[in-house]
């Protein structure tokens, strides 16, 4: 799907809604006055999909916002997984400079490109290929195997005397439920996330944390889908419930942060220590949530999709008081 389509989806959706909210005036709208309010709590800035787990981000105008994260297209959010010969996921962890490795889709295929290296492009629907056991934080998955270019891509990108390949998470394929990584999360589907399918972080926690480090940090490092300018720092860490467009989103936990905050986008050089040093400082969880968090860091927050859209930069962003 085009810009122009889903511009033209999104018209047409608040077409039919202005019809519905006409016939809808009277009880019903007191009813929903008395019940909830709107309060506008910031603005949409960024909208990044990750296509590839731990690869670049694609920034984008608009985007569908499914129960199973960000769509542009062919692109959806963290579809694509770097495995190992034996299908165990490989992330930016292991392997840093994976963040300078950039998966897009144009015209029905995927292109790969990385620093050194020629730009591959590939089909990507792959009907004939094997499908994959793979092994994601320790739940199971399959994913479409993305052929031999591709994992001799890898491969030599990477190095180490190792071989890797790449998997493609599609449709009719059975996705992870969230349920069964982090219990406290409600029930949603993902393809290759590490827990739920929307993270959400502002512009001004980021800024935070810069005036805190010797170095400034750029919110791509902490790898949200949203990003959103206007609020005070870390007020996102109270929206239970927002509204962006048609959107609604549902609050779930926080972010706790590991060592690939550690990791340069810019150059993808990991050096151990900061920022995740003094988040550790400053920003630790609750007493009462040591059994969710542990010594995690907290930035950000995980949503669920409560109803679908389409989002866009420039959208407002009200949270939902009752």
């Amino acid at each position: 799907m085009d810009v122009k389509s889903l511009v033209q989806d999104r018209a047409a959706a608040l077409v039919l809604g202005v019809g519905a909210a006409a016939l809808g005036l009277g009880l019903g709208y007191r009813f929903l006055r008395r019940s909830e309010e709107l309060v506008r709590v910031g603005v949409v800035s960024q909208l990044l999909l990750h296509p590839l787990k731990s690869g670049r981000a694609v920034s984008l105008s608009l985007a569908e916002c499914l129960p199973m994260g960000l769509k542009f297209g062919h692109m959806q959010d963290r579809h694509w997984l770097v495995v190992t010969d034996d299908g165990h996921m490989v992330t930016g962890r292991q392997q840093p400079s994976l963040v300078l490795v950039s998966l897009t889709c144009e015209g029905g295929q995927v292109c790969l490109n990385g620093p050194n290296m020629e730009e591959l492009r590939f089909p990507v629907k792959q009907p004939d290929n094997n499908i994959t056991d793979c092994r994601v934080f320790g739940s199971d998955i399959q994913g479409r195997d993305c052929g031999e270019e591709a994992s001799r891509w890898l491969t030599g990108y990477l190095g180490e005397g190792k071989t890797f390949r790449l998997v493609h998470f599609e449709p009719q394929m059975k996705a992870r439920r969230s349920t069964e990584i982090e219990p406290l999360f409600p029930q949603c589907e993902v393809a290759y996330p590490d827990v739920g399918p929307v993270m959400l972080l502002s512009e001004a926690s980021v800024k935070d944390l810069s005036s805190r480090l010797e170095k400034d940090v750029t919110v791509d490092r902490f790898r949200p889908n949203i990003v959103i300018s206007g609020c005070e720092a870390f007020e996102e860490d109270s929206w239970e419930e927002i509204q962006i467009g048609s959107v609604r989103l549902q609050r779930v936990m926080s972010c706790g942060r590991c060592i690939f905050t550690t990791v340069d986008p810019k150059t993808g050089i990991i050096n151990r220590k900061e920022p995740l040093e003094t988040l550790k400082s400053y920003r630790k969880c609750k007493p009462s949530e040591k059994h969710i968090y542990k010594s995690a860091p907290l930035f950000g927050q995980l949503l669920t999709v409560k109803k679908t859209g389409i989002l866009q930069v420039g959208d407002v962003v009200y949270k939902i008081r009752r």
